[in-house]
This record gives structure tokens, sequence and C-alpha cells, in this order.
């Protein structure tokens, strides 16, 4: 469990914090499979009209990210800290993951 600095400057200076937040193979994991599921969800409340898959966004994103935080990782989500740089920093690992630029850890 890492000690979390007061504040950041920018998002840069951030995220190396975040992915070390992120350690866990099974914490990255599930946040990959939330990301996901929401990008998903957005498809189907598009093509079906139905706002009802954009409600479960949020719980499907959050749901798998905090149950890496709890469950695995054991450490408090940085989104209740640092709320956009967190939603900021889910999606550039979610894009370097499937770049190949990361692993599950």
């Amino acid at each position: 469990m890492s000690t979390q600095p007061q504040s950041f400057k920018s998002f840069a200076e951030f995220y190396p914090y975040y992915l070390a937040e992120h350690s866990h193979p099974i914490c990255r994991s599930l946040h990959y499979i939330g990301s996901t599921l929401v990008i998903l969800l957005a498809l189907a409340a598009l093509g079906w009209q139905d706002w009802r898959f954009a409600a479960a966004m949020p719980l499907a994103g959050y749901g798998f990210a905090w149950l890496g935080h709890f469950g695995f990782e054991h450490n408090k989500p940085a989104t209740f800290k640092y709320p956009l740089y967190s939603l900021w920093g889910d999606w550039v690992m979610y894009g370097q993951f499937l770049r190949g630029l990361l692993r599950a850890a």
C-alpha cells in the first residue's frame, strides 16, 4: 500500500502514482473488464436507444475497479481523492494495455 501525496501538479506527475496503486494483476484485470463493459454498455445504449444501459455504466466501471482495490490491491481507490485524474488514468492505462504497452501487471 503506497502513501498518497497531497497533490499533483499535472496528470504526468499523477500517472506513475496511479500505476503503482494498480500493481496487482487481478486489480488491473478487473479495471480492464470494467472499462470494456463501459464501452459495450455505451454502444448498447446508443444502438438500442435504451438509456438503462448508460445508467449501468458507472456500476460496471466502478464496481469492477473497486472490487480490484478492496479485494486484491487492498488500497483505497484514487477516485475518492483524485476523481478526474483517476478517471483519465483508467482510460490511459486501458489504452496502453490494448496497445500492448502494459500487461495486467
